[in-house]
């Protein structure tokens, strides 16, 4: 089967599901998007576990949702996934002018420096934070509003700038936690401490985007990594005969410690 083939196909499929299923018939834009947002994680978690089998079944799952909501506009006379799929072949064909174009651009620093400017000088986006979606994590739309800044020269040096921010916040948190005390579980945080916190984390993401970094990727990948050496830990107190969540926090740092080599 050749691609344009596979493709129609599964054009013929979505229009069929949109027809006949009782569940596919009542979706709409509104109730499509977040299980595109889930679809969207799950690409990103098995991109990033490297499990090229994963990957391939998660890419399928959001195609299927490019479809599907292309055909929702076109039933209501606003496009079609060929249209679609045309703006944004020239959208790339535009925005690429060191490639379809006589511009130079050689090197990925300095591409993204022309797609921003590209974005202004053809597509009419106005200010410096234009068309930041507020529907995305916190940390991607702190990086994504940094590097709209950096492109107007708004930005340190170097990585020794953010990371000497990164610690003043963590100072200014301390101080400001020190005057607050710890809150008693489930009531609101001090005013002073959500906002140094904040600071912290937003620094925390520029230094993150100077190396180069995806931090929602590395938090992620963080979690999983802690995710399973506490699994992992407790497994290995059962074995010995231990139950792991009565032990005190230096015996259950003890099984942790030790179930890090034994994931390693």
């Amino acid at each position: 089967m050749s691609l344009a083939e596979a493709l129609l196909d599964l054009q013929e499929l979505t229009r069929q599901l949109r027809r006949e299923c009782p569940w596919d018939r009542e979706q709409t834009a509104v109730t499509i998007v977040p299980h595109t947002l889930e679809e969207a994680y799950e690409v990103a978690d098995a991109a990033l576990a490297d499990h090229a089998e994963a990957l391939h079944g998660e890419l399928g799952d959001l195609l299927f949702q490019v479809y599907f909501l292309s055909l929702l506009l076109e039933e209501r006379g606003q496009g079609d996934l060929e249209s679609v799929a045309r703006e944004v072949h020239a959208k790339l064909v535009r925005r690429h002018p060191h490639v379809f174009g006589d511009a130079e651009a050689r090197t990925p620093g300095r591409v993204r420096e022309r797609w921003e400017a590209l974005k202004t000088e053809q597509e009419g986006r106005e200010g410096i934070f234009h068309d930041v979606p507020e529907a995305l994590p916190a940390l991607l739309q702190s990086r994504k509003v940094q590097r709209r800044a950096a492109v107007v020269g708004y930005d340190w040096p170097d990585l020794a700038g953010p990371l000497a921010k990164v610690r003043e916040e963590l100072s200014e948190l301390e101080e400001a936690s020190a005057r607050a005390g710890e809150p008693a579980p489930e009531t609101e945080p001090d005013r002073d401490v959500f906002h140094e916190l904040g600071d912290v984390l937003f620094t925390v993401v520029n230094v993150a985007r100077r190396l180069n970094v995806d931090p929602e990727l590395a938090l992620r990948a963080t979690t999983r990594r802690f995710t399973a050496r506490v699994e992992t830990a407790a497994d290995l107190a059962e074995s010995e005969g231990v139950d792991w969540r009565s032990l005190d926090l230096a015996a259950q740092d003890a099984y942790y410690e030790r179930a890090k080599q034994t994931l390693r």
